[in-house]
């Protein structure tokens, strides 16, 4: 990331609205291209973070199986 300006630190980004501001402040400063592949790898980890999700929940519907088996035996 290039700055082509120098930012001095400022105590309002310890605030919800600074830091959004702050947040604002660094976007204006990327290119094009660090954009999209931001874009790119916050994609790449709610596609990962989706299949985690899928996964744990297929594999607890087994565990949740057994456990009301159990229950239904005794």
């Amino acid at each position: 990331m290039k700055q082509p300006f120098h930012i001095e630190p400022d105590w309002r980004w310890g605030t919800p609205e600074g830091s959004r501001e702050f947040d604002r402040l660094l976007d204006r400063s990327l290119t094009f291209r660090e954009k999209l592949e931001w874009l790119e790898e916050a994609e790449t980890l709610t596609l990962q973070l989706r299949a985690s999700r899928e996964k744990r929940k297929a594999g607890g519907r087994r565990v949740d199986d057994g456990k009301q088996r159990q229950k239904t035996e005794s």
